[in-house]
């Protein structure tokens, strides 16, 4: 995702409105005489989820005060120590990150507070006044699922979803490696695994970004018979072992797996542009967190 598209997108006040796909958050408007605190965004921003907050989430302030004014939202899949230097030079002071900070699901940091990175980074947030507030479950919990979405609508798959089920996707006949290669395109990644024939014909396509797990993927592949599964992310001796044991039985459903950053970044690219219409006129930035791996 480093290529123009994705390299940054920025969306000022007096910036016309990017493209907002029709389906998606819908939020009360804030005043735009009064300038707002982080905490007064993220709680415009909860109220498009039913029933947030929820209890037990990981959807919590990482570092920083909610109470200071906000001066730049900044979105993004990591908060990185280059994505939070990149975010102070535009002069934001609050990033909006999918995934966590700190290196686990839950952002525990008591097992890290000898280490010399952690304490760096925590160190580099407080410098500069930066405040870091996830944001996993609950745009995940929207219906529809806001990551989702923007995955959608970056690879031009909205109209070809189930309405009952929004990651089945049908597209035209098409072999595996012409489906490999307008995915690469259109997410703008350079390099992906999969396990299957790319010759082999697809259709029905199950879509699932980031980490679903296992069970996830086997029970998809039990209860939609997918030609495809898409996902972002594996362990590799669960679900790709399954897969390859699956086509050695006779059946056809291949693996594509795209990585888990790039795989959602798309959605935290479309979470900008849904929450310009709602605020202030606050500079808005997507600043990709990127693929961290390198290819040889």
């Amino acid at each position: 995702m480093e290529a123009s598209r994705r390299k940054f997108v920025q969306l000022l006040g007096s910036s016309p409105l990017l493209f907002v796909p029709a389906m998606g958050f819908s939020l009360g408007k804030a005043n735009p005489e009064q300038s707002m605190t982080i905490q007064q965004v993220i709680d415009l921003i909860l109220k498009s989820v039913p029933g947030a907050p929820f209890p037990n989430s990981v959807d919590t302030i990482k570092a920083g005060d909610a109470s200071q004014k906000v001066t730049g939202i900044v979105t993004t899949m990591f908060a990185t120590i280059d994505v939070i230097r990149k975010a102070a030079a535009l002069g934001a002071n609050f990033i909006i990150a999918h995934e966590p900070t700190f290196y686990t699901h839950s952002d525990e940091t008591k097992w890290l507070e000898t280490d010399e990175i952690y304490q760096y980074k925590i160190a580099l947030l407080n410098k500069l006044h930066i405040t870091v507030w996830r944001f996993h479950d609950h745009i995940h919990a929207h219906r529809p699922d806001g990551v989702l979405t923007g995955v959608l609508s970056a690879l031009g798959w909205e109209k070809m979803a189930d309405a009952k089920i929004p990651n089945l996707i049908t597209l035209p006949a098409s072999p595996l490696h012409s489906i490999i290669e307008g995915v690469k395109k259109k997410l703008e990644i350079k390099h992906l695994k999969y396990i299957g024939d790319k010759n082999q014909v697809c259709s029905r396509i199950v879509i699932m970004p980031g980490a679903a797990g296992v069970r996830t993927h086997i029970y998809s592949v039990g209860k939609q018979k997918p030609d495809l599964i898409i996902c972002g992310e594996i362990s590799e001796w669960e679900t790709g072992e399954y897969i390859r044991d699956l086509q050695a039985s006779g059946a056809k459903t291949s693996l594509l797996v795209l990585g888990h950053s790039v795989s959602e970044e798309p959605g935290m690219e479309w979470l900008l542009t849904w929450l310009k219409p709602q605020l202030p006129p606050i500079p808005l930035t997507h600043i990709p967190s990127g693929d961290p791996f390198s290819w040889d």
